[in-house]
């Protein structure tokens, strides 16, 4: 990893030098090479066994207050010349931009931490698929209503990145992703239904076993036999935290920066107001160890450091880049690239409580498509789950669709779950909100 760390940045280098001598005034340079095993299995067979080594190398030159970007997937120094060559042509061609250019030298970061993001994994291929195929084994061997399979994958990714720009800022880090799924299908009568488990981690030591995510999936498949569609009515819905996140991740788009200076955000002009209940809080914190979103610096090399998103129901910052916060006359934020690793604040009930709070209502475990309107809030997305009657799982639904606004949704969460997936990068547990529209028959 060593020569590979110092091969790159040289690389990397290298094309910030020659950007100069071509005519750049600014350049920013970006590389990753990926390294990674898949494999996969399906009713006891090898099913697909896949390596990859890939590296990409971007460049962004500016003339003036022209941009111009290429890329290149061969780093020897005739295709490396050969792109920023391309990159200075197109800068040529391109419209003057005020608001172009790199970040101010200010915000970078000058003393990036080390978050333990890389664990290579030493497993063989043939430990991979004994992995893959004991989960799959465990699954098939629970229940008879388990039929049929979609297989079990294991995958293990390393990716070193490198950045660096004309300001002088030249930095790398290596991190590491590992993930077990298995998909499942199930049959009662004719009725035939599919789900699916899976954990992933940054070391292989942290995931789940096969055991865990086998009995997951065969309860998470089971547990929608018997599906019904139910009437059209409006009732209270309680997000299971796989589905809760996506709420959150319609927060990051309404306040990311492109959609603020295009006006195509239903939260416009929402900065310092109520957009939550007052209990609500969100923090961002992109130094935690291990963490799944966790970075060192933003892609532009900007300082990433923890944020309070949301305080007491108040929205309080943005989530800007450079561009962006030139552009709305205001500074970046670090957050070239996307979010860190949120944590959403929850209350003391778990889901039993929650469900048994909430009464009568809807359980929504699967989302489909992708209804959001992010510059009205409007939200209606197809969804399957649990009908809930005096405070306990009635029986399953499906083919239904479930709509409202987020921002009346926003401020109508009653309460969040303390039954938290620390599967994703966006920490939050169940989320009950007071009632939505929901279509069936």
């Amino acid at each position: 990893m060593i020569e590979h760390k110092i091969n790159l940045e040289n690389a990397v280098s290298e094309a910030l030098d020659l950007a100069k001598k071509l005519g750049a005034d600014q350049a920013r340079v970006s590389l990753n090479k990926t390294s990674g095993i898949s494999v996969s299995t399906r009713l006891g067979e090898v099913e697909n066994i896949e390596f990859n080594l890939d590296h990409g190398m971007g460049i962004s030159v500016y003339v003036g207050q022209c941009k111009g970007s290429a890329s290149t997937t061969d780093l020897n120094k005739e295709a490396v010349q050969s792109t920023v060559e391309a990159a200075i042509d197109i800068a040529k061609y391109t419209c003057e931009d005020k608001y172009t250019g790199l970040i101010d030298s200010r915000y970078l970061e000058t003393h990036p931490l080390d978050l333990s993001l890389y664990f290579p994994c030493d497993k063989t291929t043939v430990q991979f698929l004994e992995i893959a195929k004991e989960c799959e084994d465990i699954a098939l061997q629970i229940d008879d209503r388990i039929v049929n399979s979609d297989g079990a994958m294991l995958n293990s990714h390393s990716t070193l990145h490198v950045y660096g720009n004309s300001h002088g800022f030249l930095e790398s880090y290596a991190s590491s992703s590992h993930g077990l799924t298995c998909s499942l299908i199930a049959q009662k009568g004719d009725e035939l239904q599919s789900n699916y488990s899976y954990t992933l981690g940054r070391a292989m030591d942290d995931l789940l076993s096969p055991k865990w995510v086998a009995q997951d999936a065969v309860k998470r498949t089971l547990d929608k036999l018997g599906a019904i569609k139910i009437k059209t009515q409006q009732s209270p819905v309680i997000f299971s935290p796989q589905m809760a996140k996506g709420l959150f991740s319609a927060l990051v788009g309404a306040i990311s920066g492109v959609n603020l200076y295009k006006k195509s955000s239903f939260l416009l002009d929402s900065l310092e107001k109520k957009i939550f209940p007052d209990w609500l809080e969100i923090t961002e914190k992109p130094h935690i160890h291990k963490g799944l979103a966790s970075l060192p610096y933003d892609a532009e090399g900007a300082k990433t450091i923890d944020r309070t998103i949301i305080e007491n129901g108040v929205l309080q910052t943005y989530l800007l880049d450079s561009y962006a916060a030139k552009k709305l006359q205001m500074r970046s934020t670090g957050h070239a690239g996307g979010i860190y690793n949120w944590f959403i604040k929850t209350g003391g009930l778990n889901l039993a409580s929650l469900l048994k709070e909430m009464g009568t209502g809807l359980f929504v475990t699967e989302l489909m498509g992708q209804g959001i309107n992010m510059v009205t809030g409007d939200y209606s997305r197809g969804a399957s789950g649990f009908w809930i009657e005096n405070g306990i799982i009635s029986y399953p639904v499906h083919e239904i669709t479930i709509a409202g606004n987020l921002k009346e949704m926003f401020m109508d969460i009653v309460a969040i779950g303390n039954d938290i997936d620390p599967r994703s990068s966006i920490k939050t547990g169940s989320i009950w909100i007071k009632k939505m529209k929901i279509a069936g028959d």
